[in-house]
This record gives C-alpha cells, structure tokens and sequence, in this order.
C-alpha cells in the first residue's frame, strides 16, 4: 500500500508543477480537476514530506563528525520531534488511503435493477429508489434520475440514477450487490411472506480525463423514449443509446426531453462503466467498483436482508450487534450510522493488511 501512497505523492507534485506552468495546455482544466480531488492529500502529503526532509537533514548533521557541537545537539533534538511528526503524517496517510481512496469524493452513478421476485421485484426497486432519494436529501446531495423503465403493476424493473455531492461515491459504493426483501407484498392476495431480489450497482463517476473512450468504438443511437407521458414521449426521438463495441456496454439516457442532454448524460453512464471495468481489471482483491455487482439477481447474492414482518434489517458484513437495524429508519434514508459501521469494517480489514508497512 505505501508503494501507491508515494506514486500519488509523485502525481500530486507533479500537477503541482503543471499547473504553475501549464495554464495554455488543453489539458489543463482535467490536471485542476484531479489537483482537487488530492487536495486533503496533498495536505498530508506535504506534512509527510517536509518532515521526512527535517530527519534526513537532522541525521546528516549528526553522522557527519566534523559538525558542530551546538549544531548537534540542536539536530539531536530536532530528530525526535521530526520522526514524532513523520510517523504521524505516515499514519494520517495510510488511515486516508484505506478510507478514503481516489473515488471518495467523486459524484456517483447508480444502477437498481430487479432480480428475481416477479412483479414485487420491480416494487422493491421502486422502494429502494425512493430510500436512496430520502438519503440524499439527507446528506444535501442532488439525485438525479437518468434512467428508468417502470414495472407492470408499478415501481421500476430498473432505474439509474446520479448522485452529486462530497463523498457521494466513498459512502455510497457499501451498497453494491444483492438486497433481498421479504416481505407480504400487496401483489400477494392470500397473506403469504415472498421473498424477492433487487441487483445496485454504484459507479464512480469518470471524467474524459479518467478513462479514454474513442468515439468511432461507440455506435449512437436516439429513439423515441416508451411508456406513458405527454404530447412529446412518443413522438420525438430524444432517448440516447451508446453501444460500446469492444466490451459490448450498452447504456440509455432518457432523463430530459433534449437529445443533447441525454447524450451528455449517457457518455457520463458509460465512462463511469468503463472507469470501473478499468479499475476492476487493475485491482481484482477490490469488489466495490466491479462491473461484477449486478450479478445474476439470485437471492442467494446479497449484501442485506429487508425482513419487514420482523421490523429488521440485516447487513450480512456485519457481526453481533452492528449486524441487525430497524426497517423504518433504513426506508427513510438514515443509512450514516449504517455506513459508518462498514467504513470502520473497511479500515480494520485494511489496518489488518498493512501491519506490517513501516
């Protein structure tokens, strides 16, 4: 882990040094953008770094005998201060890079689609949909949906949604995997307990300067957008589908009534699936980003168990007391005390795995 530390060190001091001199590059507003997102690292960083050279200064002083004496002795205490000071810094670093990585602050894409489960599936979709609304209103993020088809009987067989706002991705990404309802749902006349399935998907969003997409690799189309809806729905092709051939991703954008827009929205959708396919590929021990989270819909893939007849729901990552939350605080969005306890998991399974950095 300190080898990526001390490479994003070497980028933070080197966008330093573009953007002194580079204000004519074309790059230049992608070089501010990431120079941004390492602003609290490059913070920590340069407190690592002036006290990594305050050691090494003070170590010089005192191997080299021909040093003066009061010279030494100043050395010799500024030594202990500096190495107080490097440790710490360290520490700040490695606890940052474990919590939060490149992606903690980016906006956030969100895919919801229906697993298995029938018509109450796309119900459940609509319910999730409707909980990740009321936390980010919590939380003082925009959501916006980008994508959506409804269900048969109501609710959603899948929607995909953007989430803006500081940490949006860091606190968002727990949510990737399978979610399992059980519940007697209102399509069920005889009072039976069903079990069903909903499949999220949480993607960091990309910039052009993240992933590099060539347009002639990506097929456009624009359709008129189906279901109901005013005089214009049916009628005017503003629905935007890109097609990217050589990993066969296909995204759909219907979230305004201006083709334009939807096509902006849709490059967002798909750099956002490839920045994450481009991740997944370079570091496989991380699920969190995967492609991989929409899985198969089966009930057995889950992350949490919505048990609304026991008034609980579960979080299988969890253990003992951390484990088990009340329903009606989860629906209305309370999902921070919830969130927190995965992130204090993330560290502990992180710490654990750099105990032996020095």
């Amino acid at each position: 882990m300190w080898d990526e530390i001390e490479k994003k060190g070497r980028r933070y001091q080197e966008l330093k040094g573009l953007l002194e001199t580079g204000h004519a590059n074309p790059q230049y507003p992608g070089w501010l953008r990431e120079f941004g997102r390492m602003a609290k690292f490059g913070k920590l960083w340069e407190q690592y770094a002036q006290a990594r050279d305050s050691v090494a200064e003070a170590q010089g002083i005192l191997k080299n005998p021909d040093s003066d004496p009061d010279l030494r002795t100043l050395a010799h205490d500024e030594l202990g201060t500096s190495e107080a000071k490097l440790e710490q810094a360290r520490a700040a670093l490695v606890d940052m890079q474990i919590n939060e990585d490149d992606d903690y602050s980016r906006n956030v894409i969100v895919e919801v689609h229906a697993g298995v489960g029938g018509d109450e599936a796309d119900l459940w979709v609509g319910n999730l949909f409707d909980m990740y609304q009321r936390c980010a209103d919590r939380q003082g993020w925009k959501l916006v949906e980008m994508d959506s088809s409804p269900g048969r009987v109501g609710g959603m067989n899948h929607v995909v949604f953007r989430v803006e706002g500081e940490g949006a991705f860091g606190k968002l990404r727990y949510e990737g995997g399978g979610h399992r309802v059980q519940r007697v749902p209102k399509t069920e006349a005889q009072g039976r307990i069903h079990t069903s399935m909903a499949r999220v998907a949480v993607l960091p969003e990309a910039e052009e300067v993240d992933v590099h997409v060539d347009p002639k690799e990506v097929r456009e189309t624009f359709c008129a957008a189906g279901g109901p809806g005013g005089q214009n729905v049916n009628k005017v092709a503003t629905q935007c589908q890109l097609v990217h051939e050589p990993t066969g991703i296909i995204v759909h954008c219907m979230e305004t009534r201006s083709a334009t827009q939807n096509k902006v929205r849709a490059w967002q959708i798909l750099r956002a699936k490839l920045y994450a396919l481009k991740k997944a590929e370079s570091e496989k021990a991380r699920s969190d980003q995967r492609l991989g989270q929409i899985g198969s819909g089966d009930r057995s893939e889950r992350v949490r168990t919505y048990n609304f007849p026991q008034g609980r729901v579960t979080d299988h990552r969890l253990e003992g007391d951390d484990k088990n939350w009340p329903i009606q605080k989860i629906m209305e969005g309370h999902l921070d005390e919830l969130i927190q306890k995965l992130e204090e998991l993330r560290r502990s399974v992180g710490r654990s795995s750099t105990a032996a950095v020095k």
